[in-house]
């Protein structure tokens, strides 16, 4: 069989596995789509939105360039990052996706036009056209406005106690309902909780569709802990934070990762208050979740990320498990 597959988030975690993925687009799955979230708000993201005025650019690129069938140079100027004074820190393709926006008048088809350029293996659609921003109340009362600073703020031990959009109750667009609607599997992250994966079921036709969807709702949780949002949560507690803040009923099927990471990286993270997410499957298995628990992040490198293979294989033998049952 062959699978329509929707993956849902934002952030390094959203685009590590879209690079998956796409390898089995034309095998496994017949369709890929990521609806991604567009409320970010630092580095060359955040200055475009405050001139311009449009829905943060920064995660789109991301995942155009990881779905881009193009060659390397297309992929590796579209992630360049201008030096010297003016454009110092802005990525090329920020810049491009501004522009398009701007000649074309819509965000949307700026977004299908560098998906075209690119050669993308499947659909790149934000989960709002809208300009908004992600604004959190804390349990002490503080209200923090963007992404960027609700992270920061949450580092000083304060927890998030809301979190919504403003403007509020923005629309979808009409693709990523449809999408939604026909996929056979929905995937949930991995990526920052509060700031990448959140803020799409914050978009209220986005929640719904997800909600009514019949599609298979897997949750990845992320492999370790992240400062000022998910300190010292466990993969259950990842899983029931998500739902709480999200409006979701519940999940199918979580995916959580058993391996630890070398002693060298392991330091490393400890020191910037970042520890492993205890996979306390048998905590979740009693919410009558499906848990898939494997080894699933990469060798070397200097970060502790999911392996976008072994993430992508686990996907589909759930997807061939799960719904050859149904």
């Amino acid at each position: 069989m062959r699978f329509k597959v929707v993956a849902i988030g934002g952030g390094t975690g959203l685009s590590s596995l879209l690079r998956g993925l796409k390898e089995e687009v034309g095998k496994s799955i017949k369709e890929l789509s990521a609806v991604v979230t567009v409320a970010d708000s630092g580095g060359s993201t955040g200055r475009l939105r405050k001139i311009y005025n449009i829905p943060a650019p920064g995660d789109i690129r991301n995942c155009i360039v990881a779905l881009s069938d193009a060659e390397e140079l297309m992929q590796r100027l579209f992630q360049y990052r201008f030096k010297g004074d003016g454009l110092e820190g802005h990525a090329f393709g920020n810049l491009f996706l501004t522009a398009l926006t701007e000649l074309t008048g819509s965000f949307l088809e700026a977004v299908r036009m560098s998906s075209e350029i690119l050669k993308t293996k499947g659909k790149i659609i934000p989960s709002t056209d809208e300009s908004v921003n992600l604004v959190a109340e804390f349990e002490n009362g503080e209200v923090i406005k963007g992404e960027e600073e609700i992270t920061e703020y949450g580092k000083k031990g304060n927890r998030i106690k809301r979190i919504w959009l403003e403007p509020e109750n923005p629309k979808a667009p009409e693709e990523a309902l449809r999408k939604i609607k026909e996929a056979d599997l929905i995937v949930i992250g991995p990526g920052s909780l509060f700031t990448s994966i959140i803020p799409n079921f914050l978009v209220p036709e986005i929640r719904e569709a997800v909600r009514e969807s019949e599609a298979l709702k897997v949750f990845v949780v992320n492999a370790m802990t992240q400062p000022g949002e998910t300190d010292h949560m466990t993969a259950w507690e990842h899983i029931k934070t998500f739902l709480e803040f999200s409006g979701l009923k519940r999940v199918d099927v979580a995916v959580v990762n058993t391996k630890m990471p070398p002693d060298r990286l392991l330091r490393k993270y400890l020191e910037e208050n970042q520890e492993p997410v205890t996979p306390d499957v048998s905590r979740i298995a009693k919410e009558g979740i499906k848990v898939y628990a494997e080894d699933l992040i990469g060798n070397g490198g200097d970060y502790v990320r999911h392996c976008p293979h072994k993430l992508t294989n686990l996907l589909i033998k759930i997807l061939e498990n799960e719904l050859s049952k149904v």
